[in-house]
C-alpha cells in the first residue's frame, strides 16, 4: 500500500495566476542531517534571519519541485513538541503559527527507538508528517536492517529511507513533498487512565487550534505555558473550567505524569519497531566507530585533541596560513609589487598630498586597510575555516563536546558550549551569535564573557602563532596565560552568577571522512560572510585613522595611552596596535605584526603585548552583537571588565617575566 498519490501539477491557481509557495518545515533532533537535506532542496536560494521576537536564527529557502514552488524552513533542533530550550520553542512556534503544508521529520536510522517518540507526537498532533529515516548508510554499515515499508504501514504516514549526505533518497523526498495529501494515520493509545484524563480535558476545548485537541489536552496536562496562554485566549470564560480540570488531573499525577508518559511512549515505539528493525547478533566494529570511541574517552581523546590542535591550528593555520601564505601575499605581492605600483598611480592621478595619504599613506585605505584585509587576514581566515569545516563534516565536534563536558561544568557551561568556543577561534562575532543555542541565560552570559576575553579569532590567532613561534618559550607562556585566565574567570563567573548548570545531551552523528564538496561549500560561505563583514570595517578604520592623523588626534590618543603601555613594559608605538584592536581584534594583531617586522619588540615585550592584546576589548562588531544578544548593561560590564583585566594581566606577566628572566 502506498501513501503517495501520483505526482501532478500545482493545483488551486487560476490560469496565469501565481500560487503562494507551499511551506515545508524540516524538524528533528540536532545532528540528524536536517541542514544537509535543507541545502540539497534549496541550493543557493537561502536567507538566514532571527525568528520574530527571538534571537534564534531560522534558515529559509525556496525550491521548485515538479514545477511547484515551495518555501523550505530549517527549524532549530528539537527533541519534543513540549519545548525546553529557546530553539525548541521556536521550532514549535513555526509548526503552530506557520501551518506548514508538509512536515519532514528527519531522524537518525541508528537511533529509531529514541527518536520515534517525537514522530508519535507529531502524528498525534494531526500535522502533515513525512518521516525521513536518514543516515541509512551508517545503519547498514552497522548491520542494521530496517523494513521501511513495514514501518510506513505501522505509522500510517509516508516513510522514506535516505542518506542525504550521499544524495540517496532525495528524489523520493521531493516526490513525497509534491504528492503529499492528508489521510488517515495510525492512532496510538495510552493506558486507559491516561486516555481518560486527556479526553476529559480535550472534551472541554471548543476553540479552533492548529494541533489536534488530544495533543492540546496533553500539552495542557504537561503545564505547557505557551499552549496554556493560547487556550486561555481561545476559550475565554470557559477557560476557568478547563483550568480546574487540569488542576485535578495534575494533582492526582503530580509526581508521575512525565515519567508515565515517557514510559508509555517508549512502549508504543517498541511495539511499532517489532519486526521493523533487525539487529545483527555479532558484527565487527569499524575503524570509524573505534575512532569515535577514542575521541570521547579522556585517556585517548585528550592526546587526539592535542594532535588536532597541533596539526590543524598550529601547523596549518599558524605556520602555513599565517606564515607561508601571508609572506607571499603581504610580503611579496603587496609590499614588493602592488603597493609601489598603486602608490605611483595615485600620486599621478591625485595632486593633493592629504588625499594621497587617505588612499596610499601610512594608514591608507589601500596600503593599510586593503593590505591587512587581503594580505594578512584573508589567508589566515581561509585556512582556519577550511580546518573548521573538515572537523565539522567529520562529526568530531559533538565528540569534543562530550570530552570537555566535565571540565566545562566547572565553569558553569556544558559540553554544548564547545561549539561557540571553537567557532570563536574563527570569528568571535559569529560565535557570540551561536551562544544563543545554549540552554540558560547564565550559560549564554558566561560564554559571551569568555569569548570576549580569552578566545582569539582566527586572524588574530594566526598572526600571534606566527610571531611567537619565532621566540622560544613565548608561545608556551602565551598559551598557559590564556588557559589559566580562561579557567579562573570561568570558575569565578560560575560562582558569582546565580543558577544551575543544565543537563547536557547531544546526538552523535556518524564519524566519517569529510566530503570535499561539503567542506569547500562551507568554507566558501563562511569566508564570503567574514570578508564582506571585515572589508568595510577595515576601510572605515583606515579613514578614521587618517582623520586622526591629519587632525593630530591620533597622536594625542597614542600619547594618552602611552602611560598604560609603559606600565606593562611596552614601547609607545605599541599603542597603535591596541587602537587598531578596538576596530577589530585581527586588525590589532596585524598592527603587532608590523611592529615586530620593524624590530621594535623583544621576546618579552612581544609576549606581554600578545597576551594583553588577546585579552583586550572585543572589536566593534563583536560588541554590537553582544549588545544585541545580551543587552546594553551586560555588554558594557563585560567591556569594562575585560579592558581592566587585560592590562592587569599584562602588568602581572611583565613583572613575572622580569623577575624570572624566562624571556
Amino acid at each position: 500500500m502506498s501513501l503517495f498519490k501520483k505526482s501532478g501539477t500545482c493545483h488551486g491557481a487560476r490560469q496565469g495566476q501565481a500560487l503562494a509557495a507551499k511551506k515545508v518545515a524540516l524538524v528533528g533532533n540536532p545532528n540528524v542531517g536536517k541542514s544537509v537535506l535543507f541545502n540539497a532542496l534549496t541550493g543557493a536560494y537561502v536567507t538566514v534571519s532571527n525568528y520574530p521576537g527571538t534571537s534564534v536564527e531560522v534558515s529559509r529557502g525556496t525550491a521548485v519541485i515538479d514545477g511547484c514552488q515551495y518555501e523550505i524552513i530549517d527549524t532549530p533542533g528539537m527533541y519534543s513538541i513540549l519545548p525546553i530550550t529557546e530553539e525548541e520553542r521556536v521550532g514549535r512556534e513555526i509548526l503552530l503559527n506557520e501551518a506548514p503544508d508538509v512536515v519532514l521529520h528527519v531522524l537518525d536510522a541508528r537511533n529509531l527507538e529514541r527518536m520515534l517518540p517525537m514522530t508519535l507526537q507529531l502524528v498525534e498532533a494531526g500535522l502533515p508528517v513525512v518521516l525521513v529515516v536518514n543516515i541509512m548508510d551508517e545503519a547498514e554499515r552497522l548491520g542494521l536492517k530496517i523494513d521501511i515499508p513495514l514501518l510506513q504501514e505501522k505509522l500510517g504516514i509516508p516513510v522514506i529511507g535516505a542518506a542525504t549526505a550521499k544524495k540517496r533518497g532525495l528524489a523520493e523526498i521531493r516526490h513525497a513533498i509534491t504528492s503529499f495529501e492528508r489521510g488517515k494515520h495510525a492512532v496510538f493509545g495510552y493506558s486507559r487512565q491516561m486516555e481518560q484524563d486527556i479526553e476529559e480535558v480535550a472534551a472541554l476545548l471548543v476553540g479552533s487550534y492548529t494541533l489536534a485537541r488530544k495533543a492540546v489536552g496533553l500539552l495542557l496536562l504537561q503545564r505547557d505555558e505557551e499552549v496554556t496562554a493560547l487556550v486561555r485566549e481561545a476559550e475565554g470564560e470557559r477557560f476557568s473550567a478547563i483550568e480546574q480540570k487540569i488542576r485535578e488531573k495534575t494533582f492526582d499525577r503530580r509526581t508521575s505524569l512525565h515519567l508515565e508518559l515517557s514510559l508509555e511512549r517508549k512502549s508504543i515505539v517498541n511495539g511499532v519497531l517489532q519486526g521493523v528493525v533487525e539487529i545483527p547478533s555479532i558484527r565487527r566494529r569499524t575503524f570509524n566507530e573505534r575512532l569515535s570511541t577514542w575521541a570521547v574517552r579522556p585517556i585517548t581523546g585528550v592526546p587526539l585533541l592535542l594532535v588536532v590542535l597541533y596539526y590543524g591550528l598550529y601547523e596549518f593555520v599558524g605556520v602555513f596560513g599565517a606564515g607561508t601564505l601571508v609572506d607571499f601575499l603581504e610580503g611579496t605581492l603587496f609590499e614588493e609589487h602592488f603597493n609601489p605600483w598603486i602608490i605611483g598611480v595615485v600620486h599621478a592621478i591625485i595632486p593633493w598630498p592629504v588625499i594621497q595619504e587617505l588612499f596610499v599613506g601610512e594608514y591608507g585605505i589601500i596600503t593599510l586597510g586593503l593590505r591587512y584585509a587581503v594580505g594578512i587576514i584573508l589567508p589566515i581566515v581561509a585556512t582556519f575555516f577550511l580546518f573548521f569545516s573538515v572537523l565539522e563534516d567529520s562529526g568530531y565536534f559533538p565528540r569534543l563536546a562530550l570530552l570537555v563536558d566535565r571540565v566545562f561544568k566547572k565553569i558553569g557551561l556544558t559540553g554544548r558550549a564547545v561549539i561557540p568556543m571553537v567557532l570563536g577561534f574563527g570569528c568571535d562575532t559569529m560565535a557570540t551569535m551561536v551562544t544563543r543555542t545554549l540552554e540558560s541565560v547564565r550559560e549564554r552570559i558566561i560564554a559571551t564573557l569568555l569569548l570576549a576575553l580569552a578566545i582569539p579569532c582566527s586572524a588574530q590567532l594566526g598572526v600571534i602563532l606566527a610571531l611567537l613561534s619565532k621566540a622560544p618559550g613565548a608561545l608556551a607562556v602565551w598559551s598557559v596565560c590564556l588557559l589559566l585566565i580562561f579557567m579562573l574567570i570561568g570558575l569565578l563567573a560560575a560562582k558569582v552568577m546565580p543558577g544551575e548548570t543544565p543537563m547536557f545531551y547531544m546526538e552523535l552523528p556518524p564519524m566519517r571522512l569529510p566530503q570535499i564538496s561539503n567542506v569547500l561549500t562551507k568554507t566558501y560561505t563562511r569566508m564570503q560572510w567574514y570578508f564582506m563583514e571585515i572589508l568595510p570595517l577595515f576601510i572605515l578604520a583606515s579613514v578614521l585613522l587618517w582623520l586622526g592623523k591629519i587632525t593630530n588626534f591620533f597622536d594625542k590618543l597614542v600619547d594618552w595611552t602611552s602611560p598604560a603601555m609603559a606600565a606593562i613594559g611596552l614601547p609607545r608605538e605599541t599603542a597603535v596596535a591596541f587602537i587598531f584592536g578596538f576596530f577589530r581584534r585581527d586588525y590589532g594583531a596585524a598592527g603587532l605584526y608590523d611592529l615586530q617586522e620593524k624590530g621594535l619588540l623583544n621576546a618579552r615585550q612581544l609576549t606581554v603585548a600578545a597576551v594583553t592584546l588577546t585579552l583586550f576589548v572585543p572589536c566593534v562588531a563583536q560588541f554590537l552583537v553582544m549588545k544585541r544578544e545580551r543587552g546594553v548593561k551586560v555588554s558594557i560590564v563585560i567591556l569594562v571588565f575585560v579592558s581592566l583585566l587585560a592590562f592587569a594581566s599584562g602588568w602581572g606577566l611583565n613583572e613575572f617575566l622580569l623577575v624570572t628572566g624566562i624571556l
